[in-house]
């Protein structure tokens, strides 16, 4: 039979049943409907057969038959029934559709709503189309985004067997916001796993909608078996909030929240709170003893904040403060958390015009020490209470080759030791500093084989505190005295003369050309004497400073190579200090074992060998050396590096501090460390398996401090993620257990966020 086509509102002659079609339902602006044939009821109602297709506006619906009813505009279709609209589909045995009011019911039915291109992470899905499924008895469209369903069920695994579906009696789904099940059930494989009286899922456009994220488990020889549990709060589109409940069998609970915010370029800020109520838990010793260990509460408070202000000005802050160090080490999953003996918080306000700063901070930072068999804690406080720094970048004279440049400094500074025995054994060590700093500036880079760049500078400092010369204490403070410091600082540093030669390897595999260059450099600093050096109270850089002159000598060589464009493949320096003044070799900043008090006078620093390689694109490798000309032995040894390439990337470091018996300083059997740390990832593209092994390991002692073993799998719509951890705490008596092996586990289901709870569970990745 002839396919016939019907243009209802441009069809001006027909016969008497087709005339009846003319009138489209109400509203809908664009009405074409194509079928094999159709027949006129009456006035209002006509009927169209076989391989029917209706285009209402953005709406098509596709029927074996369909009847239409123009004075009640509405539609009623059977027969293979799809309903299409935007990026969602439904299919139906039969639909009954209201075209004014753009609602219907479908009877036996399956739809699709299409997720893509909303921040939606992929790797969540298989890498396949990220799509919500459901299907009901009934589902019925009660406006232009929402859908009812009954005795039916909701997924986002779109294939034959959904890996895990929600079977509810009443679905409610909202297109770009969520869906709302009641009396559900979880089925894994059809198995069912959990009922839920009432479960949101978050099917936002934006990926952030409220609602609670998924729950993750954990197991713990110090905490027992834990459970973690997260509320997220999607406040707006710049700022949301992250509720947290941890819950420990053997030892209490942990509350927390975290508010993040974003108000524009440059406008940002985050900050998690945690309060730890602990009691007391007891555990059983490798010999059979119990041990007890004390209940407590705790907190901490961590976040970072930048906004900027009117006139040029920019606020930041920062914090990273915790009421208790054993807390953090017997808790934190996180090595850098659990092995910090820091906390510290800051404000700073700054500003720039042209070549002026101007900087103004007030921070406190303190480092903790606590003694493993009293359990006493100590602290050191250092800080300022403000610190205010104005400077003038560096500016021609004229059209002179001569740059000037200033710096001023006024800062009240906090030190306060405390060794934590009692009121008398704290020493308050803090005065008001002030410093100017003026400097010129000398190039001379007219030749590329050979350059001079020297500086003259003048300082001038006030300290309203100064050590009594007369104390045979050598950190006995005179408050009522104050000292001044003046000095004058001559520089210049010569890079060359310079040689290099150019090796030609055409057509070679690993590259076509290689450039060899060998650079000396010498720095020249003298500094005019400063009698009253060991009056003075050193709290940091500035205060150290001798009468001295300073010659440091080095050799660098560069290798480069040339496969297209250029790199530098290695690079081998060796430098040395030469000291008028022996004491300046307790105060060399570039030496790792510097500012020691225990480091013996002599006029030649350690000599320095550092090593670069980076042989191929992500590949990379350093290597550094101290060795010490006095007793003629290597002092530290340190090496890192990093190998990244297809599935696997991959870290290293290795730290060595020798002991050296004639060395003093390194003349201690238990100072002396070596360690080796190293991370490695394995990551499929496409994110959906990989895994992490990382480790810290003290060869001093031939044993692992901690390892940290994760492996994922994400799957087409869901993913599980594995974690185990080991931390040796040693003979710290306040922990409980010599060794605490952790156990977490977290499930994924796409669309739903995970988190990591308040403890640094899987790296502390979140959400």
């Amino acid at each position: 039979m002839r396919r016939i086509g019907i243009l209802v509102l441009l069809l001006l002659a027909a016969t008497a049943g087709h005339a009846r079609a003319q009138t489209a339902p109400g509203g809908c602006r664009v009405w074409v409907a194509n079928s094999q044939d159709s027949v006129g009821i009456n006035q209002n109602h006509y009927r169209l057969l076989r391989d029917v297709a209706v285009e209402c506006n953005d709406m098509q619906f596709y029927a074996d038959e369909a009847e239409v009813f123009t004075d009640a505009d509405r539609v009623r279709a059977s027969g293979n029934v799809l309903f299409v609209s935007s990026n969602n589909r439904i299919s139906a045995d039969r639909m009954e559709f209201n075209t004014r009011t753009r609602t219907g019911t479908f009877f036996v039915a399956s739809g699709i709503a299409n997720m893509e291109n909303r921040g939606i992470d992929r790797s969540l899905f298989g890498t396949q189309e990220p799509d919500a499924y459901f299907y009901g008895q009934t589902i019925e469209k009660l406006g232009p985004k929402t859908y009812r369903i009954t005795r039916g069920g909701f997924t986002t695994c779109v294939q034959p067997t959904p890996r895990w579906e929600l079977v509810a009696g009443s679905v409610t789904i909202t297109l770009d916001e969520h869906a709302l099940l009641t009396n559900s059930v979880l089925k894994v494989k059809g198995v069912p796993m959990m009922y839920l009286p009432i479960f949101y899922y978050p099917i936002n456009k934006e990926d952030r909608a409220t609602g609670f994220l998924i729950p993750t488990y954990g197991a713990s020889t110090i905490k027992g078996q834990t459970f973690s549990n997260a509320f997220f709060w999607a406040i707006s589109r710049s700022q949301d909030a992250t509720f947290y409940h941890d819950f420990m069998s053997k030892t209490g609970q942990q509350f927390g929240g975290e508010y993040r915010y974003i108000q524009g370029p440059g406008a940002h800020g985050s900050t998690q709170i945690k309060l730890l109520r602990e009691h007391e838990a007891t555990y059983e010793q490798s010999n059979g003893t119990q041990k007890t260990t004390p209940g407590g509460q705790s907190y901490s408070i961590s976040g970072t904040m930048t906004q900027p202000l009117p006139r040029n000005f920019r606020l930041a802050a920062n914090a990273d403060y915790f009421s208790s160090l054993q807390a953090q080490q017997r808790n934190q999953q996180n090595l850098y958390a659990a092995t910090s003996t820091t906390r510290r918080f800051g404000i700073n306000i700054g500003g720039n015009w042209a070549d002026i700063t101007l900087n103004s901070t007030v921070d406190r930072t303190e480092y903790l020490t606590t003694n493993a068999v009293t359990g006493v804690t100590g602290s050191t406080v250092t800080g300022s209470l403000p610190r205010i720094v104005a400077s003038r970048a560096e500016k021609p004279i004229g059209k002179l080759p001569i740059y000037f440049g200033a710096t001023g400094e006024y800062g009240t500074l906090l030190r306060v030791t405390d060794p934590g025995s009692g009121p008398q054994t704290r020493s308050d060590n803090g005065l008001t500093r002030v410093d100017f700093l003026p400097t010129l500036r000398f190039p001379f880079t007219r030749w590329q084989f050979l350059t001079f760049n020297s500086a003259l500078s003048w300082r001038a400092t006030y300290w309203t505190e100064s050590l009594d010369p007369s104390s045979t204490l050598s950190l006995q403070i005179n408050a009522s005295d104050p000292i001044g410091r003046r000095y004058f600082d001559l520089s210049t540093r010569i890079t060359g003369p310079v040689f290099t030669r150019i090796f030609n390897r055409p057509g070679g595999g690993y590259a076509d050309k290689f450039k060899h260059v060998i650079e000396p450099t010498v720095t020249i600093s003298h500094i005019t004497d400063v009698r009253n050096a060991f009056q003075i109270v050193k709290l940091d850089g500035t205060d150290y400073p001798l009468g001295n002159t300073r010659i440091t000598y080095g050799l660098n060589n560069r290798l480069y190579a040339k496969k297209g464009s250029a790199r530098e493949i290695l690079t081998v320096g060796i430098s040395q200090n030469y000291s008028t003044n022996q004491d300046a070799s307790k105060y060399d900043p570039f030496s790792q074992s510097g500012f020691n008090s225990q480091t013996p006078r002599s006029h030649l620093s350690p000599v320095t060998l550092l090593v670069h390689a980076a042989p191929a694109s992500g590949v990379d490798g350093t290597f550094r050396a101290e060795y010490n000309t006095d007793v003629h032995a290597l002092q530290t040894l340190t090496a890192n590096g990093m190998v990244s390439k297809g599935w696997v990337q991959a870290t290293a470091g290795w730290s060595q501090r020798r002991f050296v018996p004639d060395l003093p300083g390194f003349n201690i059997v238990s100072a002396a460390t070596q360690s080796l740390q190293s991370a490695t990832s394995i990551r499929k593209p496409g994110n959906a398996v990989g895994g992490t092994y990382t480790f810290s390991y003290d060869l001093q002692r031939h044993t692992y401090a901690n390892q940290r073993y994760v492996v994922y799998y994400n799957s087409q719509c869901c993913g599980i993620a594995a974690e185990y951890q080991s931390f040796n705490f040693g003979t710290n008596a306040f922990v409980g257990v010599p060794q605490d092996h952790r156990f977490n586990l977290s499930f994924t289901l796409a669309g739903i966020g995970s988190f990591s709870n308040l403890f640094g569970a899987f790296g502390g990745q979140t959400r």
